[in-house]
């Protein structure tokens, strides 16, 4: 199969690095002209791209040319710039898409389109997005603008925290004092297990559906960073505890129900 990735970033370079291994052709993009040729001895196809709320600079015509999947992996950007647009960005790339040989979309999305509650909510798939921080309502309105295509098909998929190498939360926790929501549940997912489920929603072809990739183990926050710092020989963390905690619990139903996947990494 073709398959084009919007994004070769921490994730997406190895994802398409192991989808050329299975078999697949592969179109990538990066922001970046002088990361162009380590995609190309990677046996990727590079392309550099980039979205603009105007526009888009780059071939995006050719990059998606005759693949069939395009995977779309872009952060909306708003820590950089709080008054970027992302869904217009992306309603720029649905115009192109419309007119390419693309016929399946899938957008990694994020499981923070959920509130955090002192509750401690539980969100499946089923569960309608009640996010209303500016990142989470961007990311709501590009899934619904993607979904409402009747030129190709979306599926999203929501991961939690990721982990993975040179990436783990507790590296930015440890030796930190007065940390919030003590009780709050972790979610999060390893990188080969990001990778995993794109795999398998592709080799099932499981389109027009939304998963949430989080394992499915929920240790609080106090309990699960606590003793990863100790296991990885950080300094330690205390957390406050004289206010209620806030948190969600996200459950991954459709991974099991729809995909049958089976996770490789423990948290």
């Amino acid at each position: 199969m073709n398959i084009s990735i919007l994004g070769c970033g921490w994730l997406g370079l190895p994802l398409a690095k192991k989808l050329i291994e299975v078999g697949h052709t592969v179109n990538g993009s990066t922001t970046n002209r002088d990361k162009m040729r380590s995609l190309s001895e990677e046996g990727i196809v590079p392309y550099k791209i980039q979205l603009f709320e105007e526009g888009i600079q780059g071939d995006i015509s050719s990059f998606l040319g005759n693949s069939e999947v395009l995977i779309i992996d872009i952060p909306p950007g708003l820590r950089k710039d709080p008054k970027v647009n992302f869904v217009a960005k992306i309603d720029r790339l649905k115009s192109y898409i419309e007119k390419s040989g693309i016929q399946k979309v899938l957008f990694v999305s994020a499981t923070s389109i959920f509130e955090d509650g002192n509750d401690m909510p539980s969100y499946t798939e089923d569960d309608v997005p009640n996010g209303t921080a500016e990142n989470a309502k961007q990311l709501i309105g590009v899934e619904e603008l993607l979904k409402d295509s009747e030129k190709f098909e979306t599926s999203v998929l929501r991961f939690g925290g990721l982990l993975g190498p040179g990436r783990h939360p507790v590296n930015y926790l440890s030796g930190k004092s007065d940390l919030k929501d003590p009780e709050g549940p972790v979610n999060l997912i390893h990188l080969e297990d990001c990778i995993g489920i794109i795999e398998a929603i592709i080799e099932k072809d499981a389109w027009k559906k939304t998963f949430h990739g989080v394992y499915p183990e929920h240790p609080t926050r106090k309990e699960y960073y606590s003793k990863t710092a100790e296991k990885k020989g950080l300094a330690s963390m205390s957390f406050n505890e004289d206010s209620v905690s806030k948190g969600k619990l996200i459950e991954s139903v459709n991974l099991d129900e729809i995909l049958g996947y089976e996770f490789k990494n423990t948290i």
